[in-house]
């Protein structure tokens, strides 16, 4: 079993139910949006380098950073 599919079912368990993004209100900074970043990383690299990265962008997200065009890297 593949161990990047426990954090694939999490982002798509909040960006189903918990993310504000389903109510029509744009709160990221970034495009694409944090949590399709996240699954992005998820689908593409391991899972070390893809938390870190995720949690990375997270931290970036925030009042202080000009956000912006900013795709997870590929393989």
């Amino acid at each position: 079993m593949n161990i990047n599919v426990i954090p694939l079912k999490l982002i798509g368990f909040y960006k189903k139910y918990l993310s504000i993004g389903n109510f029509g209100i744009k709160m990221c900074r970034f495009e694409p949006s944090c949590s399709r970043y996240a699954h992005d990383a998820y689908s593409n690299l391991n899972f070390f380098k893809a938390t870190y990265l995720s949690l990375y962008r997270i931290i970036r997200c925030n009042p202080f950073c000009k956000g912006g065009y900013d795709p997870a890297p590929e393989r």
